[in-house]
């Protein structure tokens, strides 16, 4: 599998390959064509209210994951679709958030990763 992670509001590069943004909302004050986004997929983004309830706090890093995960789990035809794009192609997950490691995007990844190998 090839996924890589990036932020939206950095600088899109040949190399990203397909960029597909996973989150329910549009970055703000982002143009959709500065994005240079192939794909939204706000389907596999968390819940609104487990996006709200985390808030990006460090201390409920573990249990937004496992929120999420049990969340993905039920959203398993767009995470496996995802899955086998990325075994075939070079696949971004595009965030918005300020939070480089901690977030939805990289719980997506490692979902995927461990999951559904």
């Amino acid at each position: 599998m090839t996924i890589f992670l990036k932020r939206v509001y950095e600088k899109p590069a040949a190399e990203d390959g397909k960029r597909i943004l996973v989150e329910r909302l549009w970055p703000r004050g982002l143009k959709k064509e500065e994005a240079k986004i192939d794909e939204w997929l706000k389907d596999v983004a968390p819940s609104t209210e487990l996006r709200k309830w985390y808030s990006h706090d460090p201390s409920k890093w573990a249990q937004f994951k496992k929120l999420y995960w049990k969340e993905l789990g039920a959203k398993k035809d767009v995470v496996l679709r995802l899955a086998k794009e990325s075994k075939q192609s070079k696949v971004t997950l595009v965030f918005g958030s300020k939070e480089e490691k901690l977030n939805n995007a990289n719980a997506l990844k490692e979902y995927i990763e461990t999951k559904l190998k």
